[in-house]
């Protein structure tokens, strides 16, 4: 999963990936450019710290997380829409963090000339929400002409598609993000290439100073977290050596850094779940969708475990631990065998019986 970082100038938006990335870009520098930055995250889960350390194995590998540290968006789209290049990489995101200045530093103007944090908000909203806008317009105007000429493809889709569009339409034009509109799943198919930001999930990130306390700011649409930290903070605290960042934490009284808690709203924001794989070699957790069935989970594992599939050895996560090994799980009768039916749940241990 990738999820763009994104903020008018001077939010924040790189001191949060570098927290995140524990990485050393430079902040506050405004060039005007389209500059996108990414770093691959672990995705911190204490279970699977505890599966190691049954297990013993060879390797240990968390979920991962992709951040795009992307600028250029600064709320002046207009009526032209966001340019083509920008465009091209904040339609490969899955969802957005929108990192949003809460913090006053007259050493960093804001380019609005005061900090306001509910104004700041509204406008990438906005900005989201009008691109949008000018894409559904021009897609319904290729779908009238369609219609017209007739031939190609099947009329009633052509329709359908026509009062698909007019719904995103309406909203959109009401200020409403496509991410609050019901979309079924037969819908969400036809609209899989077009990329609309504002049906893409966003977590919004209050960028606090030290000390600074969350200012209250409305912003209640599905498909959408809200988390307050403080940035700078948080970005030295990731660039420290393990031992001294602890030391750090304790002086500060921070029992873990904000960071992990952002990076699992993260992985909650796209609808994901994580399932296991164990054994002397490998301690895995991987990443599916929420309602993924059995052969799907096999899938992210390898394409020939789900052609091949039979069955799933299953074992949750709390009866492995509870039980103390696979052979007290196996005893007690949690280790089950599922079919093609069942729906992995978060937490689950599987082992893929299959035949190529």
């Amino acid at each position: 999963m990738k999820l763009g970082i994104i903020g008018l100038p001077q939010s924040g938006k790189t001191t949060l990936f570098n927290a995140l990335s524990r990485g050393a870009q430079p902040t506050g520098a405004v060039s005007g450019k389209i500059e996108v930055h990414t770093g691959v995250v672990d995705v911190p889960d204490q279970r699977v710290d505890i599966l190691s350390k049954m297990f013993n194995p060879k390797k240990t590998i968390y979920a991962k997380v992709t951040y795009a540290d992307i600028a250029g968006l600064d709320g002046s789209a207009g009526k032209s829409g966001i340019s083509g290049t920008l465009l091209n990489q904040l339609t490969q995101m899955d969802g957005f963090i929108h990192v949003v200045r809460c913090f006053e530093d007259d050493n960093v103007p804001h380019p609005a000339g005061s900090v306001n944090p509910q104004r700041d908000l509204v406008t990438m909203e906005s900005e989201l929400v009008l691109n949008d806008l000018i894409a559904v317009e021009r897609k319904q105007e290729r779908l009238v002409e369609e219609k017209k000429k007739g031939g190609g493809r099947d009329k009633g889709q052509i329709e359908r598609e026509i009062v698909l569009f007019e719904r995103l339409h309406e909203a959109l034009a009401a200020e409403k993000p496509l991410r609050e509109i019901e979309i079924s799943d037969e819908e969400e198919k036809w609209l899989s290439g077009y990329g609309l930001l504002s049906r893409k999930p966003v977590l919004v990130v209050l960028n606090l100073a030290e000390g600074q306390a969350a200012p209250a700011v409305t912003f209640d649409q599905k498909h959408s977290m809200l988390v307050a930290l403080q940035g700078k903070l948080e970005m030295d605290i990731a660039q420290l050596p393990p031992e001294d960042a602890q030391m750090f934490m304790q002086e500060y009284g921070i029992e873990e850094p904000s960071l992990n808690r952002v990076i699992s709203m993260s992985y909650d924001l796209l609808g994901l779940q994580s399932f296991f794989t164990v054994g002397p070699d490998e301690v895995r957790a991987w990443t599916v969708r929420r309602g993924a069935t059995a052969p799907e989970a096999a899938g992210e594992i390898h394409s020939d475990l789900q052609k091949g599939f039979i069955r799933a050895e299953v074992v949750s996560y709390d009866d492995l631990t509870d039980l103390g090994g696979m052979n007290e799980a196996k005893a007690k009768g949690k280790l089950r065998l599922e079919g093609k039916e069942y729906i992995v749940l978060d937490g689950d241990i599987l082992n893929i019986r299959f035949n190529i």
